[in-house]
């Protein structure tokens, strides 16, 4: 059955996960916020997922690959332990069990990564390195990149106040709060706030209070897929 939300990549999506109600995934104690899909269970989909203490789900693939950004506890799975703060790619082919001991949130984007050439990414961002970016009070963090594929993934830091400057996406741009409150035309902005922007569209945000912010770019085509 299609149950398709903000599948139309041409236009902007946004959502405040903070105020959304938990759903119930196919697992009794794995629990879901949809913010994109495009199709059925199995489609394209972007959601915020929280594991229960002692949750599991069997050993299985990801066609298209994974993208998880760890917000809070641990998530674990026979590779290894993977705290708050954690940044994983899991590419396609690659295979595992994952699970939570104690409990954890995460940032999830399924079945967006096709192509070849892709690694297995996994990035502690509580020690890696930041960067200055375009003026100050900005400070960047390289989650991926690569040559052969258009999407870009990063983390964004704004000191208070701090403005990143407004710009236009070519493929398009996604946003996730991690930390702090920004406005973006005329609209605050808090944590667990989601934006997609289309190709094409500007974005800049000016920091009320110290911000980190998931940042993606070039993967959104100007056309639902």
């Amino acid at each position: 059955m299609d149950q398709s939300l903000n599948a139309d990549l041409a236009s902007p999506a946004h959502a405040d996960t903070a105020a959304m109600e938990w759903q119930a995934s196919p697992s009794p104690s794995v629990w879901r916020k949809r913010l994109d899909l495009f199709g059925g269970e199995q489609s394209r989909v972007t959601s915020v997922v929280r594991y229960d203490a002692k949750s599991s789900f069997p050993e299985h693939g990801h066609p298209e690959g994974e993208e998880i950004l760890v917000l809070d506890g641990v998530l674990s799975d026979e590779h290894g332990d993977y705290p708050a703060g954690t940044y994983l790619l899991n590419p396609p082919g690659f295979r595992h069990a994952p699970g939570s001991r104690k409990g954890c949130t995460l940032f999830v984007k399924l079945r967006q990564f096709a192509g070849a050439r892709r690694e297995h990414v996994v990035v502690d961002t509580n020690t890696a390195k930041w960067h200055p970016g375009p003026v100050p009070g900005i400070d960047l963090m390289d989650l991926y990149k690569h040559d052969i594929h258009p999407e870009v993934m990063g983390l964004v830091h704004l000191s208070a106040q701090a403005t990143l400057p407004r710009q236009a996406y070519r493929g398009g741009v996604e946003i996730f709060v991690l930390k702090g409150t920004f406005t973006f035309e005329g609209r605050e902005h808090g944590p667990g706030t989601w934006l997609r922007l289309p190709d094409g569209a500007e974005f800049g945000a000016k920091a009320l209070s110290a911000c980190t912010l998931y940042r993606k770019c070039g993967h959104l085509a100007p056309a639902t897929p």
